[in-house]
C-alpha cells in the first residue's frame, strides 16, 4: 500500500469519525430553558443536569428537569422567574419536572418532585395566576399549591 492509499484511507475513516460525532451530538436535545437562579447555597450542592453533576455556586442557573441535591453539611436557595423560592435543607433531593412561566401565552405550570430529605417552599405569580398549575409531589403524596408557604419533609425508606 504507497503513502496516497494510506492517506485516503486515512482521511475516509476521519471523515466517518467526524460525521458520527456530528451527527450524534446534532440530534441530541437542546437544553431546556434556565427556570431559576441559585440564589444563596452552603456546604455540598449539585445540580444534575442530563446525568452530569455540577457543583452550585451563587447564581448558577437551574433549569426545567434538573435535579437539585445537598449533602449532609449543604443547603441550597433558590428563585424561579415567577418569583417562587425554594429552599433544600441537608441531604435533599428534589426534581424540577416542569416549569412553565409564559405570561402573555396564558402558560403556566410549575411541577416539583421532592425524592428525600427537607424543604421550604414560598408560591409565587404562578400558584396566584393559575392556582391548579402548581404541584408539589413526595413519594407518598402529592400537593395542589394555592398560593401558600409551607415545610416538608421527606424521609427515605
Amino acid at each position: 500500500m504507497n503513502q496516497s492509499s494510506r492517506e485516503r484511507r486515512f482521511l475516509f475513516v476521519a471523515t466517518i469519525l467526524f460525521l458520527l460525532c456530528v451527527s450524534e451530538t446534532g440530534t441530541s436535545a437542546s437544553p431546556s430553558p434556565v427556570v431559576a437562579t441559585v440564589q444563596k447555597v452552603n456546604g455540598t450542592a449539585t445540580v444534575i443536569r442530563q446525568g452530569q453533576s455540577i457543583p452550585t455556586k451563587i447564581g448558577s442557573e437551574i433549569r426545567e428537569y434538573d435535579t437539585l441535591s445537598t449533602g449532609p453539611d449543604g443547603s441550597i436557595g433558590v428563585v424561579f422567574s415567577d418569583d417562587t423560592l425554594l429552599s433544600l435543607g441537608p441531604e435533599s433531593v428534589l426534581v424540577i419536572d416542569e416549569f412553565v412561566f409564559a405570561p402573555n401565552q396564558e402558560e403556566f405550570s410549575i411541577v416539583l418532585r421532592m425524592l428525600k430529605g427537607t424543604a421550604a417552599y414560598l408560591s409565587g405569580l404562578i400558584s396566584k395566576l393559575a392556582p391548579e398549575s402548581a404541584h408539589f409531589e413526595t413519594p407518598t403524596a402529592s400537593i395542589g399549591i394555592r398560593g401558600t408557604k409551607f415545610v416538608v419533609k421527606v424521609e427515605e425508606n
